[in-house]
């Protein structure tokens, strides 16, 4: 029985390479950008409508970084517990999930968290910062760009989820042997 899985071990350090891009993020959100920005990203937060991206893409990020911990534990229970090595075929769906994963979660959620600056900040008014768009003008001008990206990034985290997925399932249906 294998006493570690590598694949495991490299879904425990791509969430902690996100959790150190988290890190960064949180300094230049909050820390930096309370200190230096006008409106700072809690204004613009606190604000709400077009601001509330920013925090969805905050916390998403928080919420996809355990999910790359935990889907480590999968890998774990499979080569290391049931002592089980991913066949040659499966680890090309294993490396795709590990791959489109990352830069799927974390293109959505930086995305997000952009739009949401960039969008409160539109709306907030000129004397807090701000410029002083309308809803529909910040929507159109500002958010509507985002979308179709975000939507891409969010298709690939659902590729690879499901590429691993499959060679999970295949990979214990597979006999022993």
């Amino acid at each position: 029985m294998a006493a570690t899985s590598r694949w495991a071990i490299r879904f425990i350090w791509s969430a902690v390479i996100q959790g150190a891009l988290l890190t960064v993020a949180t300094l230049l959100l909050f820390v930096y950008g309370s200190l230096y920005l006008v409106p700072s990203p809690a204004q613009v937060i606190a604000a709400g409508s077009a601001g509330t991206w920013l925090l969805v893409g905050y916390l998403t990020y928080i919420v996809m970084i355990i999910s790359l911990g935990v889907t480590a534990l999968f890998y774990n229970y499979m080569e290391a517990g049931l002592g089980r090595t991913i066949s040659q075929g499966r680890k090309i769906l294993v490396a795709v999930h590990l791959i489109l994963m990352n830069i799927g979660m974390a293109g959505a959620t930086w995305l997000l968290m952009y739009a949401g600056y960039a969008g409160g900040r539109a709306l907030m008014p000129i004397s807090q910062g701000g410029l002083g768009l309308t809803d529909a003008q910040a929507h159109v001008q500002i958010l509507g760009v985002f979308p179709q990206y975000i939507v891409l990034f969010i298709l690939a985290t659902l590729v690879g989820a499901v590429a691993g997925g499959l060679a999970y399932i295949l990979e214990l249906r597979r006999k022993k042997g």
